[in-house]
């Protein structure tokens, strides 16, 4: 299937083709034709899957065949609800880029910055408004956004709104919204507070599921090192050496790790920057820009402030930090490998980790390729279990023989 196959409106169409976009990623595929007919939709997939193409040209078309440009102001005739302030953005550039052949016009709001820019875009007349959950609130309160011209709704990432905390706010927006409206609901997983979130917002619709293992067993080479916690930052700065030319994105569980890594970095003259939510909305945006622009090589993020990357042949993904939620792996590296393009995910794990490398695993059917020896493995957990402290520093015979055994795949992904 291509994309013309779905008889789409000729401005999107040429769009789509400025962006290089041929063929459909298998949630546009099926998720587009039931869009394009009206219907609800439940949608189970991962970041990185092309959910936003799926949910954004079934809408750009409808307000296209609509003929959205009416008399007045516009009026706001489709609504995004998204946890974070990257990802918004994210959003609405791609929305912009799908309709820059059209009159349809867009804007995004989010909390963090003085809302008086958003305010005055909103009085300009919007067709499509992207937000985070928040400043949506605030704005509908003051009297800012009304919904009676609203048709098209989509609430992004669910399972991230529910982790944040904003499982109140979305009840609230939902109770808002229009009884005669199309309803889109993207989650990556789904526990029971999501269904039941997905039950209240959705009227009778259809489900489509991209599986997890789909996305990282095809694309995405994974490789896995043991490493104690003192020499992680040695690993890492070691594989940045090894790849100076490559975008790298590194995960850390916590905020202040991320900003520990981007001054170890510092001292082996490695620039970095770290994005998470204690830094502000300009300095992300900063680093994400330089990121993006290629003029910054290696990024630090939180889980959180990671949604929204969407870079380019990003080449590796770092877990400096293993994920103590399986399905944050796949979110991770999901940001490599991305449409048709492959990429390497490797991840770090000190013996205190090794559950969470074991639920990975289990979630994702396959066992993440051990990477063997590398010139750090002193205080390695090299067994399978906890930590072996008899074994740090001197692994024992059987570990020698097992490395042995696992050196043909030594560095085989970092070339």
């Amino acid at each position: 299937m291509t994309f013309k196959d779905l008889k789409l409106e000729p401005p999107i169409l040429k769009a789509l083709e400025k962006q290089g976009y041929t063929k459909p990623t298998p949630i546009q595929e099926q998720a587009i034709p039931i869009l394009l007919k009206g219907n609800d939709l439940l949608g189970v997939a991962q970041t990185g899957t092309g959910k936003t193409a799926a949910f954004g040209i079934p809408i750009l078309n409808h307000l296209l065949k609509e003929n959205s440009l009416g008399q007045g102001r516009r009026k706001i005739k489709a609504l995004v609800v998204t946890p974070t302030r990257e990802l918004a953005i994210q959003i609405g550039e791609n929305f912009t880029a799908y309709s820059q052949f059209t009159h349809l016009r867009n804007t995004v709001i989010f909390g963090g910055v003085k809302q008086s820019k958003q305010v005055d875009s909103l009085k300009q007349g919007v067709d499509i408004l992207v937000a985070t959950p928040g400043r949506l609130l605030d704005l509908i309160n003051q009297g800012y956004i009304v919904f009676s011209n609203l048709k098209y709704v989509v609430l992004d990432e669910a399972d991230q709104m529910l982790d944040m905390g904003f499982i109140h706010d979305v009840k609230k927006i939902i109770a808002k919204l229009p009884a005669n409206r199309q309803s889109l609901f993207f989650s990556a997983t789904m526990p029971k507070t999501i269904v039941e979130l997905s039950q209240r917002m959705l009227g009778d619709f259809e489900r489509v599921t991209i599986k997890p293992e789909q996305a990282t067993a095809e694309k995405v080479k994974q490789g896995v090192y043991f490493v104690s916690k003192n020499n992680k930052p040695n690993l890492l700065i070691h594989l940045l050496i090894e790849r100076p030319k490559d975008s790298v994105l590194v995960f850390s569980r916590t905020k202040h790790g991320a900003n520990k890594i981007v001054k170890t970095l510092d001292k082996a003259k490695i620039k970095s920057a770290a994005i998470h939510g204690n830094k502000s909305q300009a300095q992300r945006q900063k680093a994400l820009g330089e990121f993006k622009d290629g003029s910054l090589k290696v990024l630090i993020a939180t889980d959180i402030a990671a949604r929204g990357i969407d870079v380019d042949d990003l080449a590796l993904v770092i877990n400096f930090d293993l994920p103590n939620v399986s399905e944050t792996y796949v979110h991770r590296i999901g940001r490599t490998g991305r449409a048709s393009a492959s990429g390497i995910a490797l991840s770090f794990c000190m013996g205190d980790e090794r559950p969470y490398l074991k639920d990975i695993e289990k979630l994702i059917k396959q066992q993440v390729p051990r990477m063997g020896e590398h010139p750090f493995m002193e205080g390695a957990d090299l067994v399978d279990g906890s930590l072996n402290k008899k074994s740090q520093g001197r692994p024992n015979n059987r570990n020698r023989t097992d490395d042995k055994n696992r050196d043909k795949n030594r560095y085989r992904y970092q070339k």
